[in-house]
């Protein structure tokens, strides 16, 4: 079976691939589908935005597309970034100074509580959807640490692990992280959806 990932991401690509082969499931870009589809995301949940991005590009292929929507919660900021982590801001920030400014919005604060959400969403030409959901909780360190991964990784301490996601190598930050974990179950789920006892 082949899908389309609704991403132009590569990181994301390797990071499914990994995952869906033992399924016998090939996962390729839109470009080499020739599909170029670029999704508003006006969804006000993580579920909602990776819905969106699937559905779209299941459309527009015909092939059964996967997405996720994922994003930083910061519990003194109300839950922000949220579903806006990749726009937070406004456009044209780059990654840094993005999680700048999430340090400068706890300046002072003593609730520094975080986590990661990831959510995949599989959209299928019948109407069918496998959906999964992953979360990784931790804490926002006071400067950034680490030169690995991106996005918000640098600030992002997981306290059991005593290291920020950008200190991790892969496999560390994979077994772990909120993204590894929605891969986890999703796996499961559309092992199920087909086979033929999903729900």
């Amino acid at each position: 079976m082949k899908m389309v990932l609704a991403s132009k991401n590569p990181h994301k690509l390797t990071e499914l691939e990994a995952i869906l082969s033992r399924l016998g499931i090939e996962v390729v870009l839109e470009s080499q589908v020739g599909v170029d589809v670029e999704v508003e995301e006006t969804g006000t949940t993580f579920e909602e935005n990776a819905a969106l991005k699937a559905t779209a590009v299941m459309r527009a292929s015909g092939l059964p597309a996967i997405a996720d929507d994922s994003g930083l919660c910061v519990t003194a900021l109300a839950g922000g970034p949220g579903v806006y982590s990749a726009r937070y801001g406004g456009e044209g920030l780059n990654d840094k100074q993005r999680y700048e400014l999430v340090l400068k919005g706890l300046s002072g604060q003593m609730d520094r509580s975080a986590k990661f959400v990831s959510c995949i969403c599989c959209a299928f030409p019948n109407g069918d959807k496998v959906e999964a959901r992953g979360e990784c909780a931790g804490m926002i360190a006071y400067s950034p640490q680490g030169a690995d991964g991106f996005g918000y990784d640098p600030i992002f301490l997981v306290p059991e692990a005593k290291k920020t996601f950008a200190q991790m190598d892969a496999d560390e930050k994979n077994a772990i992280s909120h993204r590894g974990v929605a891969l986890q179950k999703f796996k499961v789920e559309l092992e199920k959806y087909l086979n033929g006892t999903h729900q």
